[in-house]
This record gives C-alpha cells, sequence and structure tokens, in this order.
C-alpha cells in the first residue's frame, strides 16, 4: 500500500492539467509550476505524530505500544479520521489512509480535511481495563493535535462507541472549560452521538449499490443506451432486472449492516448467498438468514458461527466453508468490508463477480484493480461506498454544536440525499467515458481541492 494515494493524486492531477477548463487562468510555466506544488502538497502530509505508548498490565508488565495520528490535509476544514485498533497498522498504511480521507471528504462535500489514527494492538488480547488506558494513553499523547475545531477522531477496525466514550471523557478531563462534545464522533447516543452513526458506513455502501443499478439506471436510461458500448454500461445493464446472488466478506458492523439491507431491499432481487468472518465462511445458495446471523453475532461478541451444532440450535441452514473461500465463489456481487488488499495478483483472476462494493477501506490493490477493470467488473470505489460514516460523523458534529438532535430517519435521509448528490455529480461523466469510477471519483475530488488551494493562494 505504499505511496499508493500519491500516484493516484499524481495520475488524477495529470489528467487535469491536459484539460484547459481546469485552473484555466494558469498558462505556460506558471501552469506547470502550478502542477508541481500541487503534486507536492497533496501528495505529502502536514503532520506525522507517531508515539509509544506506555501501558502497564494488570499482569503487572508494563508494554510500550505504537500509535499513530497522520494529519494529511486541512484545506476544506479540520482533520477527521477514524482510529483503529489492530495488528496490521503501520505507518504507510495510516498515511494513505489519511489521504483517502481527505479525498473522499472532498467528494462528498464534506467541511473536513483527511486525518487518521492507528494503535498496533489486538485488542482482544487486552481486558477492557487495558483498553481504556489505552485509549486514555492516546489521547493524552496526542492531545494538543485533537480538538473540536483541529483534528475529530472517530471509531475505525477494532474501536467503537465504547472507545469514543472513553476518549472523549478524557479530552474533557485534559482540557477543562473548553468544548468537548464535538472532540470525536461514533460515540454513544447518551455520550452526545447521533442516532444511526453505528449503521452509516453499511446503509451507505448498500445505498450505492442500490442508487447504481436501480435509481441511477431508471432515470438515466438513454445515457446508457447512448453509451451502450462502454464496458461498464454493458455490466451494468446485464444486471438490471436480474436476480443478484451476493457474498459479504466481514460480518461487522459495516459487513452485517449492508447484508442486512441487501436481504430487505424491495428495489433489487437479491440474494445474501454468502458472508465471512475473520474464522469462517457460511454459505447457502438459496440464501442465508441474514437477521439469525445477526442476531447470532450479538449473543457471540459479533463472531459467526463456526459449528454445525451452533447452525442447527439457531435453525440456520448453511454450508461451513473456510473464510477466504468466499472471495472466489460464483457470485454476480461481492462486498469487501473486511481489511485492505483482499484482491490481489495472486488471486483477481479468480474472481468471479461482475460487481465489487468496497466497504472497507482499499481491498483491493492497484494491479488486480487495474485488471479487474480491464475485463468489465464494475467496481463501486471505497471513496464513494463508505462515506456514510463520515457523513453521519459530521452530522453528529454538528448536532453537538447545536445540541439539538436528529431522529434515526432525518439522519438517514439526510445521509442518504448527500450521497445521492455525490453519484449524480459521478456517475454520468463515468458511463459516457473510459475511466474506471475510482478514477472518475479521484479526479473529482483532486480537482476540488486545487481549485480552492489556488483560490486560497497557497500555490505559490
Amino acid at each position: 500500500m505504499k505511496n499508493k494515494m500519491a500516484t493516484v493524486i499524481q495520475q488524477s492531477l495529470s489528467a487535469l492539467i491536459e484539460d484547459e477548463a481546469f485552473l484555466p487562468k494558469l498558462n505556460g510555466e506558471t501552469r506547470q509550476r502550478a502542477y508541481q506544488s500541487l503534486v507536492s502538497i497533496l501528495s505529502t502530509p502536514n503532520r506525522v505524530n507517531k508515539s509509544f505508548l506506555r501501558i502497564p498490565l494488570e499482569s503487572g508488565r508494563v508494554v510500550r505500544i505504537p500509535a499513530y495520528r497522520v494529519q494529511h490535509n486541512n484545506t476544506l476544514g479540520p482533520y477527521k479520521g477514524g482510529i483503529r485498533f489492530h495488528e496490521s497498522v503501520n505507518e504507510d498504511e495510516v498515511v494513505n489512509l489519511a489521504k483517502l480521507m481527505t479525498l473522499k471528504n472532498a467528494l462528498h462535500d464534506v467541511p473536513f480535511g483527511g486525518g487518521k489514527g492507528g494503535v498496533i494492538i489486538n485488542p482482544r488480547e487486552y481486558s477492557e481495563k487495558e483498553l481504556n488506558l489505552i485509549c486514555k494513553k492516546y489521547v493524552h499523547y496526542f492531545s494538543d493535535s485533537l480538538g473540536t475545531e483541529k483534528d475529530i477522531p472517530a471509531p475505525d477496525i477494532g474501536t467503537g462507541e465504547r472507545e469514543m466514550d472513553w476518549m472523549m471523557a478524557e479530552f474533557k478531563s485534559i482540557h477543562p472549560g473548553e468544548t468537548y462534545r464535538g472532540s470525536f464522533t461514533g460515540k454513544s447516543v447518551m455520550n452526545g452521538g447521533s442516532l444511526g452513526r453505528r449503521e452509516a458506513t453499511g446503509k451507505g455502501v448498500y445505498y450505492s449499490y442500490r442508487y447504481l443499478l436501480h435509481d441511477f439506471v431508471e432515470d438515466n436510461k438513454n445515457l446508457l443506451e447512448n453509451n451502450s458500448d462502454n464496458r461498464f454500461v454493458q455490466t451494468t445493464l446485464n444486471h438490471q432486472d436480474q436476480s443478484l446472488s451476493i457474498a459479504v466478506q466481514g460480518f461487522g458492523n459495516v459487513g452485517s449492516v449492508a447484508a442486512l439491507d441487501a436481504y430487505q431491499c424491495v428495489h433489487l432481487q437479491n440474494k445474501v448467498v454468502a458472508v465471512s468472518d475473520h474464522n469462517v465462511t457460511l454459505y447457502n445458495s438459496d440464501g442465508l438468514d441474514i437477521p439469525a446471523l445477526i442476531q447470532y453475532g450479538k449473543e457471540h461478541e459479533g463472531d459467526l458461527p463456526t459449528e454445525e451444532i451452533e447452525l442447527k440450535q439457531h435453525s440456520i441452514k448453511a454450508i461451513i466453508m473456510d473464510r477466504d473461500d468466499l472471495l472466489e465463489l460464483d457470485v454476480d456481487v461481492l462486498f469487501l468490508a473486511a481489511l485492505e488488499d483482499q484482491i490481489h495478483t495472486a488471486n483477481c483472476q479468480s474472481i468471479k463477480a461482475s460487481i465489487i462494493v468496497e466497504g472497507a477501506n482499499a481491498p483491493i490493490t492497484q494491479e488486480a484493480d487495474t485488471y479487474l477493470s480491464k475485463n468489465g467488473v464494475l467496481i463501486i470505489p471505497d471513496i464513494l461506498a463508505n462515506a456514510g460514516g463520515v457523513i453521519v460523523s459530521y452530522l453528529e458534529w454538528m448536532q453537538g454544536r447545536e445540541t439539538q438532535f436528529y431522529k434515526e430517519e432525518e439522519v438517514f435521509d439526510l445521509l442518504f440525499h448527500k450521497m445521492k448528490n455525490t453519484f449524480d455529480a459521478v456517475l454520468p461523466q463515468f458511463f459516457s467515458d473510459s475511466f474506471a469510477l475510482r478514477q472518475n471519483c479521484y479526479i473529482h475530488s483532486v480537482m476540488k481541492l486545487s481549485t480552492i488551494l489556488y483560490r486560497q493562494g497557497k500555490l505559490y
């Protein structure tokens, strides 16, 4: 993943600089210098903060745990991005994810910049008391960088509303008298969180898929028919009014919500035939009972059943398979809601799905993405599909400032309206040219950031 987003940004700028409508007042050497400035500014983070958290364990041993907070760019507003607790966290990953957050916020017109945090731990290996201390130490070590108008963290892999509650409380104790409700988002409703925040990313992921195959197709038939030679138009039309088999990799907050929305959807003929988590894949060609699997997860720390006896006890019909088998199943649609780099050069040629929706960040490597796109696989990229979390985080931040709160239905209506505006801005161009959807989204984001940087006088 190293330097992935820097390459993406440079490629997007290279495509834009050839377009005379982009920054039209800049010509010749001045235009070239502006291009070089933009590459430099957008390809590098403003700050990379790293600390080693000193944590006394309940066993009596003291450990030092590496932790990061990367602040990429705040042109559009305060830095914004989640904090993940995972053993795979590393500096390159956090930097790339912070850059992705900058582009994602620009794409969806959310007035935040891009940030990201990470702690190199497996949270399952620590007690609740130890996790509480890790959260407090994280805020303490990075307290000068965080704040309602500076940098606003949120949950990510391995964290949730509990951790955000702990962190907000620590921020409040460190900064007495300061505004604190907007210092973290993704909190519990009792602590100023927003209704619908936990489900927001998963609902946005499913909505991006449903909107493309149903709402957009219904309203833009002439556009699609006029561009019928476009390979992505062909993929889209081939799936219209068809029964669609779906596999969901990752059955956490994102994957389980997207799977449930697919299971309940009345607009498309969905059949969720497979789901997986870190232990297992469950498969049923007739469709899985998603509500029953979600209920099982609530009773078993979020895990899926791994044994036949567990399936029988909960009246769930499924075949137990290896967790990695899900990716290569013969399905129409693949939702990726686990970790980075799940589809890569070693397995991309075995992928049978013709539509892939990225619920996770960067689940497909650049090489695999190129291969799949050239073969007509329609990929709804992370930057477009999984923005539900940051959009509702923005709504939570605003509700905290105004001290009045939306009903859950209002939150989801605002979320879908925001995402619809983005789809309507990028999908017509996507279906009219040869760029993949991901590249269209990146170009749109980089164009907005570049224009604002130019208007702010930051290119010289």
